[in-house]
C-alpha cells in the first residue's frame, strides 16, 4: 500500500487529471518511502486510482446510509399517523433518491476516469518529468548505464550517481505547483514547495540498486564517492518552454562562451524566483501542456576525482628545464623534469591528464642535489586510484631507470589538503645553494674570508630582467641568512649560501645592472659572475620520508 493520507487526495486528483505520471504524483505527495518509487509504474497508478475510487465509494456509501436512515425515520412517523399505500423502506430500495443517484454517478465517473487515465498513462508523456521517471527508470536503462561504466575500465568499489536534467523541468514543476497550491490552501492544508521530492532524487532511488546489480562484484552506489557516473537528459523543447522567461527576466539570462543555450538550470531557477505568479500564469499554461515527446538520454559520463602523487626529485643535468621549454611555438629542449616524471605515473594510474607543481623551480642550467625538491602531480580522471606500497616502489624504480638525468624519492599518494604544505615552503622556508664564482680581478684567499662572517644580509631585488616577461615589476626584499667560501684559484671560488626562499642567486652575484642591492660585485669591489649553480637543499619537510 502507498503511504498516502487524506490530505493527499486533492493533489492526486489534480495531478492525475493534469497528465502526471504516478511517480511524479508521489513526489508532490512528499512520499519519501523509496520502495514506493521502485514498484512498477502501472502498479502504482492502479493504487492511486483505487485510492481515489475508495474515496468516492466511501462518500457514496455514507450518503446512501444517511438517506436510508432518514427515510426510515420518516416512514416510522408516517406509520403512526396513517397507513401508507406502500412501505417507505421498499421505495428507498427500489427508487434511489437524487443524492444516491448522484453519488453513484460520481463513483462511476471516478472509475471511468481511472480507466481512461490508466490507458492514457501507457501512451502519454508525463507533463512533469517528461518521461524520465516513466520511460528511463528500469532494468534496461540500468544495463545501458552499467555497460558504459564497464567499457571505461575504471577500478572502483563505490560510485555516486548524478543526474543532469533539462531546464524546463523547473518551469513545468512550478506550473504544477501553482496548479495544486490554490486547492490545497483552500482546504486548509499545508504543502511547502521545498518538500516536493526532486526528480533527480526519485530517479536515484529507483536506479541506484538496479545499476549496482548490473555492475556486480560488490559495487555499491552511495551518496558520496570519489567515482561519479553522470546521466544527462535533454529535451528538444527546452528553449521554447523557457523562452517566455527571457523577456520576463532578461537579467537572468546572459550568453556565455561555453554554453550552447542561455537557458541553464541555474538561470531558470533564478528567473522563477523573481517572476510573480500572475505574470507566470499569463505566459505559461497551468497545468503544463501535454509534451509531444519525452526526454532523451544524451550521455553517460564517468569521472573520478583527482588523485595527488607527491615526492622529491633530483636533477643532475644542466640542460634540462623543469617544464617543457617552448618559445614562439618551437620546442627548445628534448624533454623536461615534468615529462620524465609524469609519463610513468600517468601510465600507472591511467589518468587523462595532469597538473605538475613543485616547491619553487630551478633554471635549466641549475642542478638540484641533496634530498631533492618537493613536487606534486594532480592526476586528472584517473581510472586507477590506488596503488599498493609495492606498486608505488616499483613505479619509483621505473622513473629512476628511465633516465640518468633525474631521480625521484619518497613517491606517495597524498590528499588534496596536504598539497598546501608544499606551497607554504615556497616563501617561508630556506634553501641552500653552492655557486662557482668568477672574479674579474685576481683575488687572494684572505680577501674573501670576510664573506663567511656576513649574516642576515637583506637584499632589495628589483624583478630580474630575465624574468620580467613573466613576473610583475616590483622590488622584493629577500634575506641571505649565511654564506661561506672555498678558494679555488685567483679568479674562482665556491660560494655557499643559505637564503630565504625566492632569492635570485644569479642576480645577487652579478648585480643585474644594479637591480639587486647589495650584490657580490659591490662586496668584492670587482665584477663577478656565476659559472655554475647547484641547489643543495630545499628545506620543506614534505612529503613524509619513506624508508628505503
Amino acid at each position: 500500500m502507498l503511504p498516502l493520507k487524506e490530505k493527499d487526495k486533492p493533489i492526486v486528483q489534480k495531478l492525475l487529471s493534469a497528465g502526471c505520471c504516478a511517480r511524479c504524483i508521489l513526489r508532490f505527495c512528499c512520499v519519501r518511502v523509496q520502495a514506493a518509487y521502485r514498484q512498477p509504474q502501472q502498479d502504482t497508478l492502479k493504487e492511486l486510482q483505487a485510492f481515489i475510487c475508495d474515496t468516492e465509494n466511501s462518500k457514496s456509501q455514507d450518503s446512501a446510509a444517511s438517506e436510508a436512515t432518514e427515510e426510515n425515520n420518516k416512514s416510522h412517523d408516517a406509520a403512526v399517523s396513517e397507513a401508507p399505500e406502500e412501505p417507505p423502506t421498499k421505495r428507498v430500495k427500489l427508487e434511489p433518491s437524487g443524492t444516491d443517484a448522484q453519488s453513484e454517478e460520481d463513483a462511476a465517473a471516478a472509475a471511468a476516469a481511472a480507466a481512461v487515465t490508466l490507458k492514457e498513462e501507457e501512451s502519454h508523456v508525463c507533463v512533469l518529468c517528461l518521461g524520465i521517471l516513466h520511460q528511463f527508470c528500469g532494468a534496461s536503462q540500468a544495463v545501458k548505464i552499467a555497460e558504459t561504466v564497464k567499457e571505461e575500465k575504471y577500478e572502483f568499489d563505490t560510485l555516486v550517481l548524478s543526474v543532469s536534467l533539462p531546464a524546463q523541468l523547473c518551469v513545468r514543476e512550478h506550473s504544477c505547483w501553482l496548479h495544486v497550491k490554490k486547492e490545497v490552501r483552500e482546504k486548509g492544508l499545508v504543502l511547502d514547495k521545498d518538500d516536493v521530492i526532486q526528480v533527480k532524487e526519485a530517479f536515484k532511488w529507483i536506479m541506484q540498486g538496479l545499476v549496482a546489480k548490473e555492475l556486480g562484484r560488490g559495487v555499491a552506489v552511495v551518496t558520496r564517492s570519489a567515482f561519479e557516473v553522470g546521466v544527462e537528459f535533454i529535451h528538444e523543447a527546452t528553449d521554447s518552454d523557457c523562452h517566455f522567461l527571457a523577456s520576463a527576466c532578461p537579467d537572468c539570462f546572459k550568453p556565455t562562451k561555453n554554453k550552447q543555450s542561455v537557458f541553464t538550470r541555474m538561470a531558470v531557477v533564478k528567473a522563477l524566483e523573481k517572476i510573480s505568479d500572475a505574470r507566470f500564469l499569463k505566459h505559461y499554461p497551468c497545468p503544463p501542456a501535454q509534451p509531444s515527446s519525452c526526454c532523451s538520454l544524451q550521455d553517460v559520463q564517468c569521472v573520478h576525482v583527482s588523485v595527488f602523487v607527491a615526492g622529491r626529485y633530483n636533477k643532475f643535468c644542466r640542460s634540462l628545464p623543469q617544464t617543457p621549454w617552448v618559445i614562439d611555438g618551437e620546442r627548445r629542449m628534448e624533454s623536461s623534469v615534468e615529462e620524465l616524471i609524469a609519463a610513468p605515473i600517468l601510465s600507472a594510474f591511467r589518468a587523462d591528464g595532469f597538473n605538475f607543481s613543485s616547491s619553487g623551480r630551478e633554471d635549466v642550467d641549475v642542478r638540484t642535489l641533496g634530498n631533492g625538491r618537493p613536487f606534486a602531480m594532480e592526476l586528472l580522471n584517473p581510472h586507477k586510484s590506488r596503488l599498493s606500497r609495492a606498486e608505488m616502489k616499483q613505479l619509483q624504480e621505473t622513473i629512476n631507470k628511465s633516465s640518468d638525468k633525474i631521480r625521484v624519492r619518497d613517491l606517495q599518494v597524498v590528499s588534496r589538503e596536504a598539497m598546501s604544505r608544499m606551497k607554504e615552503g615556497e616563501e617561508e622556508k630556506t634553501k641552500s645553494y653552492t655557486a662557482l664564482i668568477w672574479t674579474q680581478k685576481p683575488i687572494e684567499r684572505e680577501e674573501i674570508t670576510f664573506i663567511d662572517d656576513i649574516k642576515e644580509l637583506t637584499l632589495d631585488q628589483k624583478t630580474p630582467l630575465r624574468v620580467l616577461h613573466r613576473r610583475a615589476l616590483a622590488v622584493r626584499q629577500r634575506v641571505i641568512h649565511s654564506m661561506n667560501t672555498r678558494f679555488l684559484d685567483p679568479h674562482h671560488f665556491y660560494l655557499g649560501l643559505k637564503t630565504q626562499a625566492g632569492t635570485y642567486i644569479k642576480e645577487f652575484v652579478h648585480g643585474d645592472f644594479g637591480r639587486t642591492k647589495p650584490n657580490l660585485c659591490e662586496l668584492l669591489k670587482t665584477d663577478t659572475d656565476i659559472l655554475e649553480l647547484d641547489v643543495e637543499s630545499v628545506d620543506v619537510d614534505w612529503p613524509p620520508v619513506i624508508p628505503e
